[in-house]
Protein backbone atom coordinates (compact mmCIF):
# COMPACT_ATOMS: atom_id res chain seq x y z
CA UNK A 1 0.00 0.00 0.00
CA UNK A 2 1.25 3.33 -1.20
CA UNK A 3 2.11 6.65 1.37
CA UNK A 4 -0.99 8.43 0.17
CA UNK A 5 -3.49 5.45 -0.07
CA UNK A 6 -3.15 5.56 3.70
CA UNK A 7 -3.28 9.24 3.81
CA UNK A 8 -6.68 8.76 2.12
CA UNK A 9 -7.77 5.49 4.58
CA UNK A 10 -6.79 7.75 7.18
CA UNK A 11 -8.84 10.52 6.42
CA UNK A 12 -12.00 8.42 5.66
CA UNK A 13 -11.25 6.77 8.86
CA UNK A 14 -11.43 10.61 10.62
CA UNK A 15 -14.32 11.73 8.88
CA UNK A 16 -16.12 8.38 9.78
CA UNK A 17 -14.79 8.80 13.76
CA UNK A 18 -16.34 12.69 13.74
CA UNK A 19 -19.73 11.58 12.14
CA UNK A 20 -19.81 9.00 14.84
CA UNK A 21 -18.96 11.16 17.72
CA UNK A 22 -21.14 13.64 16.47
CA UNK A 23 -24.24 11.33 16.44
CA UNK A 24 -23.47 10.24 20.19
CA UNK A 25 -23.26 13.56 21.25
CA UNK A 26 -26.57 14.38 19.92
CA UNK A 27 -28.15 10.96 21.26
CA UNK A 28 -27.09 11.71 24.36
CA UNK A 29 -27.99 15.30 24.96
CA UNK A 30 -31.61 15.75 22.88
CA UNK A 31 -34.67 13.90 22.70
CA UNK A 32 -36.01 12.64 18.90
CA UNK A 33 -37.59 15.94 17.87
CA UNK A 34 -36.13 17.90 20.48
CA UNK A 35 -34.73 21.60 18.74
CA UNK A 36 -32.07 23.81 20.25
CA UNK A 37 -31.84 27.05 18.84
CA UNK A 38 -27.99 27.58 17.86
CA UNK A 39 -28.60 30.79 16.41
CA UNK A 40 -32.01 31.95 16.07
CA UNK A 41 -33.72 31.92 13.01
CA UNK A 42 -30.97 30.62 11.33
CA UNK A 43 -29.26 27.16 13.04
CA UNK A 44 -30.86 24.84 15.17
CA UNK A 45 -29.77 21.39 16.93
CA UNK A 46 -32.52 18.55 16.48
CA UNK A 47 -32.61 14.84 16.55
CA UNK A 48 -34.31 13.18 13.93
CA UNK A 49 -34.12 9.69 13.05
CA UNK A 50 -34.07 9.56 8.86
CA UNK A 51 -34.72 6.44 7.31
CA UNK A 52 -34.47 7.99 4.07
CA UNK A 53 -31.46 8.82 2.33
CA UNK A 54 -29.60 11.78 2.11
CA UNK A 55 -31.62 15.51 3.41
CA UNK A 56 -34.87 13.18 4.12
CA UNK A 57 -35.42 12.02 0.45
CA UNK A 58 -37.89 8.80 0.64
CA UNK A 59 -37.79 8.95 3.97
CA UNK A 60 -41.10 8.27 4.06
CA UNK A 61 -41.32 5.03 2.83
CA UNK A 62 -41.46 2.27 5.34
CA UNK A 63 -40.56 -0.63 4.10
CA UNK A 64 -37.94 -3.50 4.91
CA UNK A 65 -37.00 -4.11 0.86
CA UNK A 66 -36.42 -0.59 0.84
CA UNK A 67 -34.35 -0.44 3.88
CA UNK A 68 -32.18 -3.41 2.32
CA UNK A 69 -32.01 -2.31 -1.09
CA UNK A 70 -30.71 1.47 0.50
CA UNK A 71 -28.32 -0.75 2.37
CA UNK A 72 -26.75 -2.40 -0.77
CA UNK A 73 -26.55 0.56 -2.41
CA UNK A 74 -24.28 2.13 0.44
CA UNK A 75 -21.97 -0.88 0.03
CA UNK A 76 -21.83 -0.98 -3.72
CA UNK A 77 -20.63 2.72 -3.69
CA UNK A 78 -18.14 2.07 -1.19
CA UNK A 79 -17.13 -0.83 -2.32
CA UNK A 80 -16.53 1.59 -5.94
CA UNK A 81 -14.91 4.38 -3.62
CA UNK A 82 -12.08 2.23 -2.31
CA UNK A 83 -11.69 0.90 -6.08
CA UNK A 84 -11.34 4.48 -7.20
CA UNK A 85 -9.36 5.42 -4.50
CA UNK A 86 -7.00 2.80 -4.63
CA UNK A 87 -6.29 3.72 -8.74
CA UNK A 88 -6.27 8.03 -7.62
CA UNK A 89 -2.47 8.64 -9.07
CA UNK A 90 -0.25 10.99 -6.91
CA UNK A 91 -1.08 14.21 -8.55
CA UNK A 92 -4.85 14.04 -8.44
CA UNK A 93 -4.80 15.30 -4.71
CA UNK A 94 -8.20 16.62 -4.82
CA UNK A 95 -9.65 13.37 -6.05
CA UNK A 96 -8.08 11.51 -3.23
CA UNK A 97 -9.13 13.78 -1.12
CA UNK A 98 -12.83 13.79 -2.27
CA UNK A 99 -12.67 9.89 -2.19
CA UNK A 100 -11.88 9.60 0.92
CA UNK A 101 -13.80 12.05 2.56
CA UNK A 102 -16.98 10.63 0.35
CA UNK A 103 -16.04 7.05 1.64
CA UNK A 104 -15.80 8.22 5.29
CA UNK A 105 -18.91 10.01 5.21
CA UNK A 106 -20.83 7.24 3.16
CA UNK A 107 -19.46 4.71 6.02
CA UNK A 108 -21.09 6.66 8.50
CA UNK A 109 -24.19 6.61 7.86
CA UNK A 110 -24.18 2.86 6.41
CA UNK A 111 -22.99 2.13 10.53
CA UNK A 112 -26.63 3.66 11.63
CA UNK A 113 -28.48 2.16 8.59
CA UNK A 114 -27.53 -0.94 10.29
CA UNK A 115 -26.82 -0.49 13.76
CA UNK A 116 -30.32 1.22 14.00
CA UNK A 117 -32.07 1.08 10.80
CA UNK A 118 -32.04 4.65 10.12
CA UNK A 119 -30.06 7.49 10.39
CA UNK A 120 -29.24 10.40 12.81
CA UNK A 121 -29.57 13.69 11.07
CA UNK A 122 -29.21 16.67 13.83
CA UNK A 123 -28.13 19.93 11.47
CA UNK A 124 -31.21 22.16 10.88
CA UNK A 125 -31.30 25.43 9.14
CA UNK A 126 -33.35 28.19 7.97
CA UNK A 127 -33.72 31.59 6.72
CA UNK A 128 -36.78 34.01 6.39
CA UNK A 129 -39.66 30.95 5.41
CA UNK A 130 -37.10 28.49 4.06
CA UNK A 131 -36.17 25.57 5.16
CA UNK A 132 -33.39 23.11 4.78
CA UNK A 133 -34.19 19.08 5.49
CA UNK A 134 -32.12 18.11 8.63
CA UNK A 135 -28.85 16.66 7.90
CA UNK A 136 -25.38 15.03 9.75
CA UNK A 137 -21.87 15.09 9.54
CA UNK A 138 -21.49 12.56 7.54
CA UNK A 139 -23.82 14.05 4.86
CA UNK A 140 -21.70 17.32 5.12
CA UNK A 141 -18.41 15.69 4.62
CA UNK A 142 -19.79 13.78 1.65
CA UNK A 143 -20.85 17.28 0.04
CA UNK A 144 -17.08 18.60 0.72
CA UNK A 145 -15.34 15.52 -0.83
CA UNK A 146 -17.49 16.09 -3.70
CA UNK A 147 -16.50 19.61 -4.51
CA UNK A 148 -12.93 18.27 -4.31
CA UNK A 149 -13.33 16.07 -6.86
CA UNK A 150 -15.16 18.63 -8.68
CA UNK A 151 -12.75 20.67 -8.12
CA UNK A 152 -10.27 17.95 -9.70
CA UNK A 153 -12.20 17.35 -12.82
CA UNK A 154 -12.70 20.95 -13.31
CA UNK A 155 -8.68 20.91 -13.08
CA UNK A 156 -7.95 18.15 -15.60
CA UNK A 157 -9.91 19.88 -17.77
CA UNK A 158 -7.99 22.98 -17.55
Amino acid sequence: MKKNHILFLGIALTGFILDQISKIIIVINLDPHQIVQVIPGFFNLVFVRNKGMAFGVFSHINSTLFHYLLLSVIVIAIAALLFFLFTVKKNQVWMGLGLSLILGGAMGNLVDRIRLGYVIDFLDFGLKGYHWPAFNMADSIVTVGTFCVLIEVIKRKN
